[in-house]
């Protein structure tokens, strides 16, 4: 018996077979795909990137810290004043934003992420909690500053401390860490 509707049944077949190939070239797309995820060359590339040293980082923000504050000291001219504190935690802050960029460039070159930022909230506890004082001391307050810690002495803004938080990211590897650096 044929169909009323004439070419209507084999249609039918037609439309099944050209899903049935859609979907495999599909499925072939999405397999190639998921090949190229898991490329032996990506693992090998990351095994060569070594995990960031916190304490050269340390060392590379406390001497960038101390230089500046030295050169700042050092200037020792009416800017120095307690109530131009804010002036001199500036000037530091400046200094070692360029050391900065320059670490976070070279751990780029090292195929890492890093993120150095000064942290008010950590500086602000020392300062509360650590400020040089005691026997034998006459200083006055101290107080945090963008992330700079500055002590009135003798009545200029001397520089005591500065506080970073670092972020690493890296293949291997994702850190975060607050570090205080004395001067």
């Amino acid at each position: 018996m044929r169909s009323p509707l004439p070419g209507r049944a084999d249609d039918r077949g037609q439309i099944v077979l050209v899903s049935a190939a859609v979907v495999a070239v599909a499925l072939l797309a999405m397999t190639v795909a998921y090949a190229q995820l898991g490329y032996d060359g990506d693992r090998d590339a990351a095994a060569d990137v070594k995990v960031a040293s916190l304490g050269e980082i340390d060392r590379s923000l406390a001497g960038s810290v101390r230089t500046a504050a030295t050169a700042v000291t050092a200037r020792n001219d009416a800017a120095d004043r307690w109530r131009d504190r804010r002036v001199v935690a500036a000037e530091i802050s400046a200094a070692v934003e360029s050391d900065v960029a320059r670490l976070e460039r070279a751990h780029a070159a090292e195929s890492r992420s890093l993120t150095v930022t000064f942290d008010d909230a950590a500086a602000a506890r020392w300062a509360r909690g650590e400020c040089p004082g005691g026997r034998g001391r006459d200083f006055g307050p101290c107080r945090a500053i963008g992330g700079i810690v500055v002590q009135e002495r003798a009545g200029t803004a001397t520089p005591v401390a500065a506080a970073f938080r670092v972020r690493v990211v890296s293949p291997v590897e994702s850190t975060r860490a607050t570090l205080l650096v004395r001067v």
